[in-house]
């Protein structure tokens, strides 16, 4: 697992808590475990992910689709592999406000032909959260899967106010000039940015609002 945020205590991106790229094979996984205080946020790139919790949710999620765990004032669940191959995902933790803290739990899982998919020129764009998407959460936040064939370009903005990151999961690509190589990010002022691939590169761009609040992360638990 290659943890993108944080490193060390303090390194929170408000609203975001943590961003995990994960790769699991059977027998390894996630068994039950509890959370509380936030939303994870699971989207799969490959293989497939089965979910289960103390709700009596049990459900598969394949490539290209997301479930999202909103633990609110206490839950448990377990995410292990469905495939004997590798299973590669991105978990996003996305913290509560204070006011949703004590909310029930609750589960919503989004398959792959319901995530809506475009082209922008060469570039191929999921909306994974945002407009036209399912996807709903408990904080404004625009997410989308890009895949920028080599020597391509992709130009957007992230709104005033709002936390933007640019994650490169593979190939190779530039953002405002600075190499990324796959593993790496870059934290995104509000505003224009330009994307152009070296490489085909497939990329994650998150943008949220932050909450302005204290994100204390205790292990499972954000309180």
């Amino acid at each position: 697992m290659h943890r993108l945020f944080p490193q060390t205590a303090g390194q929170h991106l408000d609203p975001f808590v943590l961003l995990d790229d994960f790769r699991v094979a059977p027998p390894a996984g996630f068994p039950e475990h509890p959370h509380r205080g936030f939303e994870a946020f699971t989207y799969m790139l490959e293989g497939r992910f089965h979910h289960r919790d103390n709700l009596g949710n049990d459900s598969v999620v394949s490539a290209g689709g997301t479930q999202r765990f909103t633990s609110g004032r206490g839950a448990r669940h377990s995410e292990m592999p469905a495939d004997q191959r590798i299973n590669r995902g991105l978990q996003l933790w996305i913290n509560l406000p204070r006011k949703l803290k004590t909310i029930e739990p609750e589960y919503a899982a989004v398959h792959d032909r319901e995530i809506p998919e475009h082209a922008v020129g060469d570039v191929i764009v999921r909306t994974v959260v945002g407009a036209g998407s399912p996807v709903v959460l408990r904080t404004p936040v625009r997410y989308l899967d890009l895949t920028v064939p080599t020597g391509a370009r992709f130009e957007d903005e992230t709104p005033a106010g709002w936390r933007g990151i640019a994650y490169l999961a593979d190939g190779h690509a530039q953002i405002g000039g600075v190499d990324l190589r796959p593993g790496q990010a870059a934290i995104l002022s509000a505003g224009a940015f330009e994307i152009r691939a070296q490489r085909e590169a497939r990329l994650v761009y998150l943008a949220g609002q932050p909450h302005g609040e204290p994100i204390l992360h205790r292990g499972p638990y954000v309180d």
